[in-house]
C-alpha cells in the first residue's frame, strides 16, 4: 500500500509511514460488499457439547423406582377391551319386532306392485283375478317375501352388524374378539334362527346364557352386544 501523504510504498500494515512519519488508519479488505458484522445467532450460542442428562434415570433416587413401577400412559394407543355389555332378551325382542314391522311394510309394498302387474297381465287376455288363477301370484309373493327377509338380515348384519331395529335399540352383532361378522356368518345365523324358530327354547336360551346368546348365535359363533 502507499502513504496518502507522500505516496511512499509501505510494505507492512503498521499505520505509520516510514518516510514522512504520517499516521493513518490502515485500510481493511472486505470480501462481503454488504457491511455486515459476523455474529452468532442466539440459538448458536449454546452449543450442546455434552449429552442431555434430563432423560437419564437416577437409579439411586426413590422417584425413579416409582416411575418404573407406574410408567406414564400413552394416550395415543387404544385402550384394551373391557367387559362387554351383552344385549338382553327384551331389548333384542323389541329390535326384532321393529325389523319384522319393516319387513311387513316392504312386503306389503311388494305385494301391491305384484298384484297390479298380475292384474294388468290378466286383463290383457280378458281375464280377471280369481281364486283359481291367483295361486301363482301367492307363490311368487311368498318366495319374494322370504327372499326379502333373508336379504334384509344378511345384508344389514354383514355390513355393520346391525339392522334398523338393532340400531334403534343400540345393539350390534359381532364375531370373535368383537370383530365384524362376515356375510357367511350372517347367512348361517339367519338359517339357524329360521330352523330353531319352531323350538321356542332356542330364543329363550338368551335368558339362561351368561353371554345372552341364542342357539343361532352359538351355531354362527356370534354375540349380540350393547353398542
Amino acid at each position: 500500500m502507499q502513504c496518502p501523504k507522500c505516496d511512499s510504498l509501505i510494505t507492512h500494515n503498521t499505520g505509520v509511514c516510514g518516510h514522512c512519519g504520517s499516521r493513518f488508519v490502515p485500510k481493511r479488505v472486505r470480501l462481503d460488499p454488504s457491511d455486515k458484522i459476523f455474529s452468532l445467532e442466539p440459538e448458536e450460542n449454546d452449543l450442546e457439547l455434552f449429552e442431555d442428562r434430563s432423560t437419564q434415570v437416577d437409579w439411586d433416587s426413590p422417584q425413579s423406582g416409582e416411575a418404573l413401577r407406574n410408567p406414564p400412559v400413552d394416550e395415543t394407543k387404544p385402550a384394551p377391551l373391557g367387559s362387554p355389555m351383552w344385549g338382553g332378551f327384551l331389548r333384542r325382542a323389541f329390535a326384532f319386532v321393529v325389523d319384522c314391522a319393516i319387513i311387513l311394510l316392504m312386503g306389503a309394498f311388494m305385494f301391491l306392485l305384484s298384484y297390479i302387474g298380475y292384474k294388468v297381465g290378466l286383463s290383457a287376455h280378458g281375464k280377471a283375478i280369481t281364486m283359481e288363477n291367483s295361486q301363482a301370484l301367492l307363490t311368487l309373493v311368498t318366495w319374494g317375501w322370504i327372499g326379502l327377509s333373508v336379504s334384509y338380515f344378511v345384508v344389514f348384519h354383514g355390513m355393520e352388524g346391525k339392522t334398523i331395529g338393532k340400531w334403534l335399540f343400540g345393539l350390534r352383532v359381532v364375531g370373535a374378539k368383537r370383530g365384524e361378522i362376515t356375510y357367511k356368518q350372517a347367512l348361517i345365523r339367519w338359517l339357524a334362527a329360521a330352523g330353531f324358530a319352531p323350538v321356542v327354547l332356542g330364543f329363550l336360551w338368551v335368558l339362561l346364557s351368561s353371554e345372552k346368546r341364542a342357539w343361532h348365535d352359538i351355531v354362527a359363533r356370534t354375540w349380540v352386544i350393547r353398542d
